[in-house]
């Protein structure tokens, strides 16, 4: 069974709002920064996005360009642990079935 996903809503530069499934959020201590990693909603590219964010904002928060390419190099490094781990927990619930 598939956990259904958070939505979030990116405005792109034209004003148009894009819906978008939030994969995994995280908060680095090097950086001192949060950052959302998500995909357009329905995009069959498989391509990933990711943003910088305020977690006091709440729902209204604002996204931030990620800024350097050590802080994508995180982004990548924790992302990739995070997809394995994933991988791992569905192969273990089809393995259990």
């Amino acid at each position: 069974m598939e956990q259904e996903k958070e939505l979030l809503i990116v405005t792109d530069e034209n004003g148009q709002e894009i819906e978008c499934e939030i994969i995994m959020t995280f908060a680095s201590e090097e950086t001192n920064k949060s950052y959302v990693v998500y995909q357009i909603k329905d995009d069959e590219s498989g391509e990933y996005y990711a943003a910088c964010f305020n977690p006091d904002d709440g729902d209204e928060g604002k996204l931030f360009e990620i800024e350097s390419d050590d802080e994508w190099d995180l982004i990548e490094e924790v992302l990739e642990n995070f997809l394995e781990d994933e991988d791992g927990v569905d192969e273990e619930i089809e393995s259990k079935e």
